[in-house]
Protein backbone atom coordinates (compact mmCIF):
# COMPACT_ATOMS: atom_id res chain seq x y z
CA UNK A 1 0.00 0.00 0.00
CA UNK A 2 1.38 3.43 -0.92
CA UNK A 3 1.23 6.02 1.85
CA UNK A 4 2.36 9.62 2.31
CA UNK A 5 4.25 10.18 5.57
CA UNK A 6 3.16 13.10 7.75
CA UNK A 7 6.25 12.96 9.98
CA UNK A 8 9.82 11.67 9.94
CA UNK A 9 9.90 8.02 11.01
CA UNK A 10 13.29 6.50 11.73
CA UNK A 11 14.02 3.58 9.43
CA UNK A 12 10.93 4.24 7.30
CA UNK A 13 11.20 7.67 5.66
CA UNK A 14 10.98 11.44 5.91
CA UNK A 15 7.99 13.76 6.05
CA UNK A 16 6.04 14.20 2.76
CA UNK A 17 7.71 11.13 1.26
CA UNK A 18 5.65 8.54 -0.61
CA UNK A 19 6.57 5.03 0.53
CA UNK A 20 5.33 1.51 -0.02
CA UNK A 21 4.25 0.06 3.36
CA UNK A 22 2.62 -3.26 4.12
CA UNK A 23 -1.16 -3.12 4.57
CA UNK A 24 -1.05 -4.19 8.23
CA UNK A 25 1.68 -1.70 9.18
CA UNK A 26 -0.22 1.13 7.49
CA UNK A 27 -3.66 0.29 8.94
CA UNK A 28 -2.58 -0.75 12.44
CA UNK A 29 0.29 1.66 13.13
CA UNK A 30 0.69 4.57 10.69
CA UNK A 31 -2.97 5.58 10.24
CA UNK A 32 -4.11 5.33 13.91
CA UNK A 33 -1.10 7.35 15.12
CA UNK A 34 -1.73 9.92 12.36
CA UNK A 35 1.78 9.40 10.96
CA UNK A 36 0.63 8.81 7.38
CA UNK A 37 -2.27 9.13 4.94
CA UNK A 38 -3.20 6.92 2.03
CA UNK A 39 -1.60 7.99 -1.26
CA UNK A 40 -4.83 8.46 -3.21
CA UNK A 41 -5.37 11.05 -5.97
CA UNK A 42 -6.63 13.78 -3.62
CA UNK A 43 -3.75 13.44 -1.14
CA UNK A 44 -1.20 13.23 -3.98
CA UNK A 45 -2.49 16.51 -5.48
CA UNK A 46 -2.29 18.19 -2.04
CA UNK A 47 1.30 16.95 -1.68
CA UNK A 48 2.19 18.24 -5.16
CA UNK A 49 0.68 21.67 -4.38
CA UNK A 50 2.61 21.82 -1.10
CA UNK A 51 5.89 20.90 -2.83
CA UNK A 52 5.30 23.53 -5.54
CA UNK A 53 4.59 26.15 -2.89
CA UNK A 54 7.77 25.27 -0.99
CA UNK A 55 9.82 25.42 -4.21
CA UNK A 56 8.40 28.86 -5.03
CA UNK A 57 9.18 30.18 -1.53
CA UNK A 58 12.70 28.80 -1.75
CA UNK A 59 13.30 30.47 -5.12
CA UNK A 60 12.01 33.79 -3.73
CA UNK A 61 14.35 33.52 -0.73
CA UNK A 62 17.28 32.71 -3.02
CA UNK A 63 16.56 35.77 -5.22
CA UNK A 64 16.40 37.98 -2.12
CA UNK A 65 19.69 36.54 -0.86
CA UNK A 66 21.27 37.21 -4.27
CA UNK A 67 20.12 40.87 -4.12
CA UNK A 68 21.64 41.23 -0.65
CA UNK A 69 24.89 39.60 -1.87
CA UNK A 70 25.08 42.15 -4.71
CA UNK A 71 24.58 45.00 -2.21
CA UNK A 72 27.24 43.59 0.11
CA UNK A 73 29.84 43.39 -2.67
CA UNK A 74 29.61 47.20 -3.14
CA UNK A 75 29.98 48.02 0.56
CA UNK A 76 33.09 49.13 2.44
CA UNK A 77 32.04 48.76 6.07
CA UNK A 78 33.96 51.09 8.39
CA UNK A 79 34.34 49.97 11.99
CA UNK A 80 35.97 52.34 14.46
CA UNK A 81 37.87 50.77 17.36
CA UNK A 82 40.30 51.85 20.04
CA UNK A 83 43.85 50.82 19.24
CA UNK A 84 47.37 50.96 20.60
CA UNK A 85 50.38 52.61 18.99
CA UNK A 86 51.54 49.52 17.09
CA UNK A 87 48.25 48.91 15.22
CA UNK A 88 46.87 46.30 17.60
CA UNK A 89 43.34 46.93 18.75
CA UNK A 90 41.92 46.54 22.21
CA UNK A 91 39.61 43.51 22.23
CA UNK A 92 38.66 42.55 18.70
CA UNK A 93 36.07 42.88 15.98
CA UNK A 94 33.65 39.95 16.21
CA UNK A 95 30.88 38.77 13.90
CA UNK A 96 28.32 40.40 16.23
CA UNK A 97 29.94 43.80 15.76
CA UNK A 98 30.03 43.31 11.99
CA UNK A 99 26.31 42.41 11.95
CA UNK A 100 25.43 45.40 14.18
CA UNK A 101 27.42 47.84 12.01
CA UNK A 102 25.86 46.50 8.80
CA UNK A 103 22.43 47.14 10.26
CA UNK A 104 23.32 50.62 11.61
CA UNK A 105 25.18 51.92 8.56
CA UNK A 106 23.39 50.20 5.65
CA UNK A 107 20.10 48.81 7.10
CA UNK A 108 21.07 45.27 6.03
CA UNK A 109 20.03 42.73 8.65
CA UNK A 110 22.32 39.67 8.72
CA UNK A 111 22.43 36.95 11.36
CA UNK A 112 25.81 36.95 13.14
CA UNK A 113 25.99 33.15 12.81
CA UNK A 114 26.05 33.44 9.02
CA UNK A 115 29.17 35.62 9.03
CA UNK A 116 32.14 33.38 8.20
CA UNK A 117 34.82 34.91 10.41
CA UNK A 118 37.61 32.44 11.17
CA UNK A 119 38.74 34.39 14.23
CA UNK A 120 38.12 37.86 15.62
CA UNK A 121 39.93 40.68 13.83
CA UNK A 122 42.67 42.00 16.12
CA UNK A 123 44.58 44.46 13.89
CA UNK A 124 43.81 47.60 11.94
CA UNK A 125 43.38 47.34 8.18
CA UNK A 126 41.03 46.15 5.46
CA UNK A 127 39.61 42.63 5.51
CA UNK A 128 37.28 40.66 3.24
CA UNK A 129 34.65 38.56 5.03
CA UNK A 130 32.22 35.99 3.57
CA UNK A 131 28.58 35.97 4.65
CA UNK A 132 26.58 32.80 3.91
CA UNK A 133 23.15 34.14 3.00
CA UNK A 134 21.50 31.03 1.51
CA UNK A 135 22.42 27.64 0.06
CA UNK A 136 24.95 28.46 -2.65
CA UNK A 137 24.71 32.25 -2.15
CA UNK A 138 27.71 33.82 -0.42
CA UNK A 139 28.14 37.57 -0.11
CA UNK A 140 31.52 39.21 0.36
CA UNK A 141 31.87 42.42 2.34
CA UNK A 142 34.99 44.51 2.78
CA UNK A 143 35.61 45.71 6.32
CA UNK A 144 37.88 48.65 7.08
CA UNK A 145 38.96 48.58 10.73
CA UNK A 146 40.13 52.09 11.63
CA UNK A 147 41.33 53.72 14.82
CA UNK A 148 39.12 56.21 16.68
Amino acid sequence: MKVILKADIKGVGKKDEVINASDGYARNFLFPKNLAVEANAENMSKLKAKQDSNAFKKSQEKEEAQRIADKLSKILLKIRVKSGANGKIFGGVSSKEIADNLEKQYQIKVDKKKIDLKETIKTLGTFSVDIKLFEGVVGKVKIDVISE
